[in-house]
């Protein structure tokens, strides 16, 4: 994104500009940080993290066991759906920021571009939030399964409510996009007051970008690891509302909690899987219970590489 509006632009709005834009440097972005965003994931997945004790170990390892390949598990839907985002959030970052202006030259205040940054995450989770899902579940495999079939596979079992798994968690990371563009353009405006640093141009807008990614990032984070944790299980296997049931061994490596009916119960023993990751309170007090205040910072470290 780090063909954001600078100070010295005009609040335009050019949709097939920022469409073209938009989808030239999700493209540049994707192919690069993809693999980071696999590793990400991994970390994210408790089945999976023990298996790797840093993030170039985990690389190491999955191009050692699933080829290079595996370190693109789940580009495709990003890729697919990448030119509508895109498009979706540069027009809709200077949309929202226009509507805010009193005039075409007028120069929006730190607090217009979060807000405008704010309402465009919120937009764009409505694309996110199926894509990743099913990026998720493609990330999750240790072997290689189209991400047709994986689509068809949820949406026979679940419907089009299946596939927006998890957007309430999308919703609050995406909302990240507010403090991502009032980082960028704090930081480009600050930065742009130092003549040093204007020679060569492309300096100021990759310092700012960096600046960006990490506050971005760090804000939202948590939400991120709640949101792979819901998408990663399907909600089909929840069952909450079961009477006198205890926990058999609950572990933070063990995603589906095994309950029984307890002693007293009329009814013949049984035990039921239970999916913890039911909401985005449900989820945050489960992890925070089993696995401690650092699982909701897990994988932020290949992310800022990315």
């Amino acid at each position: 994104m780090s063909n954001t509006m600078g100070v010295d632009d005009q609040v335009g709005l050019n949709p097939m500009i920022d469409f073209i834009a938009g989808f030239i440097a999700g493209v540049a972005g994707v192919l690069v940080g993809h693999p980071f965003d696999t590793v990400k994931v991994r970390f994210q997945t408790p089945s999976l993290a023990g298996k790797y004790r840093s993030s170039f170990h985990a690389i190491a390892t999955i191009i050692r066991e699933e080829q290079l390949v595996g370190l693109y598990k789940g580009v495709l839907p990003r890729l697919t759906s990448l030119a509508l985002l895109n498009g979706i959030t540069f027009a809709s970052y200077r949309f929202f920021l226009k509507l805010q202006l009193d005039s075409r030259d007028a120069i929006p205040t730190l607090g217009q571009v979060c807000i405008a940054g704010t309402l465009t995450g919120i937009v764009c989770c409505f694309i996110e939030a199926p894509t990743e899902l099913v990026k998720i579940r493609q990330q999750d495999q240790l072997v290689l399964t189209s991400t047709r079939k994986i689509a068809m596979t949820i949406y026979e079992e679940s419907g089009i409510r299946g596939l927006y798994r998890g957007i309430t968690a999308t919703m609050l990371r995406d909302v990240g996009y507010g403090p991502y563009f009032l980082a960028y353009e704090g930081t480009r405006r600050y930065l742009s007051s130092y003549n040093g640093l204007r020679n060569p141009a492309w300096v100021i807008p990759l310092l700012a970008g960096a600046m960006a990614a990490i506050i971005g990032w760090v804000c939202t984070f948590p939400f991120d690891v709640v949101k792979t944790r819901m998408q990663g299980t399907d909600r089909s296997y929840t069952l909450l509302d079961i009477p006198q049931m205890e926990i058999l061994h609950p572990t933070p490596r063990q995603p589906l909690l095994s309950y029984s009916r307890a002693p007293s119960s009329n009814l013949a023993s049984s035990t039921i899987p239970i999916n913890p990751y039911v909401t985005v309170a449900s989820t945050i007090s489960y992890l925070y219970r089993t696995e401690g205040a650092g699982v909701f910072f897990s994988g932020l470290v290949p992310t800022l590489l990315w």
